[in-house]
C-alpha cells in the first residue's frame, strides 16, 4: 500500500473501517480473556508472570484491501497515489508478490495511524535509485519538491505497476515513447526547460515508424539512446549522447556502419578530438531520422555535406551533376555516390573511392566504359584554386579583367568608333551632294 495523503476514508468507507476495527478488537479481547474464571488470583498472577504474550497475527493483503479496496470517488480513483487501491489492478502487478507491508514496513497492526511513513523505492531498487540521483530528471524533480517518489512519473501507479516486458507496462517498448511524450511532447514544459518538442519528431522518424507502424521491438526507443535512469545532459562527457559517444550509442544497433565511420576521415577526426568532426547526428539528426533510400532525403544530402564543405558545395553546384541534382534528379551523382556514405576517405588514401587508381571503377558505376581521359574531369572545378585548376584560374582572371575594363575601356572605344563613323558618313554625304568645297575649289582651279 502507498502512504496516506493526509485524508481519511469518508462516508461508507469510514463506517466500514470502524466496524471492522471493532470486530477485530473484540476477537483479540476474547482470545486474551482467561479460560477458567474460577482460577485462584494467585494462579492468575503466576501465570501472567510465566506465560509469554501470544504473537500478534501478521497483516495480510486481504486485511489491507478490506478497507483500501472500498469504492471511492472518481477523483480519488484517478489520482496516481491515493488511499484507494483497486484490487483488480493490484493483483497482477509486480508488487503484489511482495505484499503490502513489504513497502509499508512501518504498519504492523490494524487499524494503523492516519500518518504513515513515506515509501522509498530504494529499498529494493538501490542501483536504479543511485543511477537516477545524478540524472537531469532528478535535478528537475528536486525543484518540484514532490512528496511522492519520482519513479512514479514514468512507471505509473505503484499498486498496478507491471514488469517492463508486460505489454501493459508504461515502459514497455511500444508504450515508452508515449510515456516520455507526456513531458517531451508538452509545449509548456519544452519552453520552460528549453527543450525541443521531440515526441512528434520521433514518431515521424524511421525509428518511430518501425516501432508504431511495424511493431518492431528492436527499433530504437528513448531509453536505448538516452538510457533508462541515468539520463544525462548531452554536454556531459558521460552521457550516451555526448558527441564523442554518439557513434557507440548508434553502433549498438548499427554495428557495421559504426565500423565504417570509425575507419573513415570523419571518425578519425572525432577520435583525434576535433570538436567539429561530424558524428551520426550531424548528418541524420537526433530524432527526425529519415529513411535513407528515398529521393527526398538523398537530394538533401548535398546540402547536409555543404554545411561543413561550403567551398566544395559551391563548386559542385557549377557542374552538370549539381545542376541536375538541384532540379530533383536523384540519378545524378551526389556526394556519397563518389565519396561513400560512412567510410569517407581522403583522395590520398589508396582505399578511397576517389583515389586516382579507383576513379575508373567509381565513375564507371554510372558512366559505363569510362576511359582514363574521361576521369580527368574535375567534379569540383574551382576558379580560385590555381594549383588544382590552372587553366580555369587564368581564364577567370582574364574574364575579370575584361569586366573591369568594360565600363570604361569599351565605352571609350565605342566613342572613338562612333566619331570615326560619323566623320566618314559626313564625308560621303558631302561628296555626293557636291558640298565638298575642297573638291570644288580644286576642280575650279584646274579649270583655270
Amino acid at each position: 500500500m502507498t502512504q496516506r495523503s493526509g485524508r481519511t476514508v469518508s462516508g461508507l468507507g469510514r463506517t466500514a473501517c470502524a466496524i471492522a476495527a471493532m470486530l477485530l478488537y473484540a476477537v483479540a479481547m476474547a482470545q486474551a480473556a482467561p479460560t477458567k474464571a474460577a482460577a485462584p488470583k494467585a494462579a492468575k498472577t503466576k501465570a501472567a508472570k510465566t506465560t509469554k504474550a501470544a504473537p500478534q497475527k501478521a497483516l495480510t493483503d486481504s486485511d489491507c484491501l478490506s478497507c483500501h479496496n472500498l469504492k471511492a470517488s472518481a477523483k480519488l480513483q484517478a489520482r496516481l497515489v491515493s488511499v484507494y487501491v483497486n484490487a483488480e489492478i493490484y493483483q497482477p502487478s509486480v508488487h503484489s508478490k511482495l505484499g503490502c507491508v513489504s513497502c509499508h514496513s512501518d504498519i504492523h497492526a490494524f487499524p494503523h495511524p492516519d500518518s504513515v511513513k513515506p515509501v522509498s523505492c530504494a529499498g529494493c531498487h538501490a542501483s536504479e535509485t543511485s543511477a537516477y540521483a545524478g540524472s537531469v530528471h532528478a535535478i528537475a524533480e528536486r525543484e518540484k519538491k514532490s512528496r511522492f517518489p519520482a519513479c512514479l512519473n514514468c512507471h505509473g501507479n505503484p499498486h498496478g505497476l507491471r514488469a517492463k516486458t508486460d505489454p501493459k507496462s508504461r515502459v514497455y517498448p511500444l508504450n515508452l515513447p508515449g510515456t516520455c511524450g507526456t513531458c517531451h511532447g508538452n509545449p509548456e514544459l519544452a519552453k520552460k526547460y528549453g527543450l525541443p518538442d521531440v515526441y512528434p519528431l520521433y514518431m515521424d522518424s524511421i525509428h518511430g515508424f518501425a516501432l508504431s507502424a511495424d511493431g518492431l521491438l528492436v527499433a530504437a526507443t528513448c531509453s536505448k539512446c538516452h538510457g533508462a535512469h541515468d539520463i544525462l545532459s548531452r554536454k556531459d562527457p558521460k552521457s550516451r549522447i555526448f558527441y564523442k559517444n554518439v557513434p557507440a550509442t548508434c553502433g549498438a544497433c548499427h554495428a557495421g556502419v559504426e565500423a565504417d565511420y570509425l575507419a573513415g576521415a570523419h571518425g578519425t577526426a572525432m577520435i583525434a578530438g576535433r570538436a567539429n568532426a561530424p558524428v551520426c547526428t550531424n548528418c541524420h539528426t537526433s530524432h527526425q531520422i529519415a529513411q535513407v533510400d528515398v529521393a527526398s532525403w538523398q537530394i538533401k544530402t548535398v546540402a547536409t555535406c555543404g554545411t561543413c564543405h561550403k567551398t566544395r558545395l559551391r563548386s559542385y553546384g557549377d557542374t552538370f551533376h549539381g545542376e541536375v541534382t538541384e532540379r530533383g534528379f536523384v540519378s545524378a551523382a551526389q556526394c556519397w555516390s563518389c565519396h561513400g556514405a560512412h567510410e569517407v576517405l581522403k583522395a590520398s588514401n589508396p582505399k578511397s573511392k576517389v583515389a586516382p587508381a579507383n576513379l575508373l571503377t567509381t565513375c564507371g558505376k554510372c558512366h559505363v566504359g569510362a576511359t582514363a581521359s574521361f576521369v580527368k574531369y574535375d567534379p569540383h572545378p574551382n576558379a580560385h584554386e590555381r594549383r588544382r585548376n590552372p587553366a580555369l584560374y587564368y581564364a577567370a582572371r582574364c574574364m575579370g579583367l575584361l569586366h573591369l575594363i568594360d565600363p570604361f575601356g569599351l565605352m571609350a572605344v565605342g566613342v572613338v568608333l562612333a566619331i570615326t563613323l560619323a566623320h566618314g558618313v559626313g564625308q560621303i554625304v558631302r561628296y555626293n551632294t557636291g558640298t565638298d568645297h575642297s573638291d570644288s575649289d580644286r576642280h575650279s582651279g584646274d579649270d583655270k
